[in-house]
């Protein structure tokens, strides 16, 4: 791919499918009367009915290969998808979750696995993916919730936190200790949870971003042996292994977040008129909007790159991982300044809800902290470069 201005030169397929989630978007979700419709005013943050009408179109499939259900597109694809979706307010914020789902599965599904829960996807089921704990968070190795193998299938009790979409999911993939072993990170592995388990109990979490993640209670949960991802004990180098993906996702959900912000604010400063002008053509406002408009097209350039660098790597190795890990921060601290620059050049207009600024900076706060906080990013990129600690 080549750089320009507008990040990187897409093939014409490209260029048509990002015009066409951006005219969807518009069509859909493109005021703020209907944007409150579907999100109870900003309370849900997926909407299942647009999803579907997402899936029909093909989108929620879009890197999923055409054996499987879906479009049999490229990463640089997803990451399109995931930016202009985000760029456009379009409520289906489960994608991620469930993007990152089907990376598991095609990586390390079994071939009846892989049709049906791609299959599900592309038609616009809903996935969750459950790794996080009250005391594993960071620390994956710290997982402590079981799954022992009982009468052809694994029982599982614990609790789970910090789980996305959980509460509208079809299925679930959950990571669960089944061995201890000499090393704290053997001895898991991946298991598929039908949402509507008996034993498993979900209880949203509140948080100023909506309703969106969970706490999960397995309380002997019965998981068949066919319902195993993967193989039993080696869940953590497979969950490692989808990790760029998933930071890519991230970083393309912050990106949109960021473009919109400073769509926003470029918009708001050209009407709003101070003093007999338009507050925009104020140099103490123009100067720090110019820097917000380099650090969003630096934030295109370090995803894209990386995106297009993963496709052809097949996503291994340590430069690898240090270009996503660079990415997801970049784009999620360039969210976090251009929402809050935003908001304060916006005054309290910024801070009302009349306006969408202050729901950017709802939604930015939180991308430095998913997807791998960017404290453990930064420990992954020095860890690359063999300054980490041993």
């Amino acid at each position: 791919m080549t750089a320009t201005t507008q990040g990187f030169v897409f093939t014409d397929e490209q260029r048509a499918f990002r015009d066409a989630i951006r005219d969807f978007c518009e069509h859909e979700a493109g005021t703020r009367e209907q944007r409150d419709a579907l999100t109870d005013g900003g309370a849900d943050t997926h909407n299942q009915e647009i999803y579907e009408k997402v899936a029909r179109l093909g989108w929620t499939g879009v890197a999923i290969p055409e054996e499987y259900g879906g479009s049999g597109g490229t990463l640089v694809d997803e990451c399109i998808f995931h930016e202009e979706t985000r760029k456009g307010l379009l409520p289906i914020y489960a994608a991620g979750s469930t993007g990152t789902v089907a990376g598991c599965y095609l990586r390390y599904g079994t071939e009846e696995q892989k049709r049906d829960v791609l299959g599900a996807i592309s038609e616009g089921h809903v996935m969750s993916i459950s790794i996080s704990e009250p005391e594993a968070g960071s620390d994956v190795g710290g997982i402590s919730c079981s799954a022992k193998q009982h009468d052809g299938g694994f029982v599982v009790n614990g609790m789970k936190t910090w789980c996305s979409n959980a509460h509208i999911a079809d299925r679930i993939l959950l990571v669960a200790r089944t061995s201890y072993e000499d090393s704290p990170h053997s001895g898991l592995t991946m298991f598929e949870i039908p949402a509507d388990s008996e034993g498993l109990e979900i209880r949203p979490i509140s948080t100023m971003g909506g309703k969106e993640v969970n706490d999960l209670y397995f309380t002997n949960v019965f998981v068949p042996e066919e319902n195993v991802v993967g193989t039993v004990g080696k869940a953590w180098p497979q969950v490692m292994a989808g990790l760029n993906g998933e930071r890519l996702i991230g970083a393309a959900y912050a990106l949109g977040i960021a473009e919109r912000a400073l769509d926003d604010l470029v918009a708001y400063v050209k009407e709003r008129k101070q003093f007999g002008r338009s507050i925009g053509t104020f140099q103490a406002l123009s100067h720090r909007i110019a820097d917000l408009a380099i650090e969003v097209e630096c934030s295109r350039l370090i995803t894209y790159d990386a995106a297009a660098r993963v496709e052809v790597g097949r996503g291994t190795g340590p430069e690898l991982t240090r270009l996503t890990s660079m990415a997801k921060i970049k784009t999620s601290e360039t969210a976090k300044k251009v929402a809050l620059e935003g908001m304060q050049m916006m005054g309290g207009y910024g801070y009302a809800t009349e306006y969408d600024m202050e729901g950017h900076v709802r939604r930015a706060l939180v991308t430095p902290i998913w997807a791998g906080t960017n404290e453990i990013q930064r420990e992954i990129i020095t860890g690359t470069m063999g300054l980490r600690a041993r």
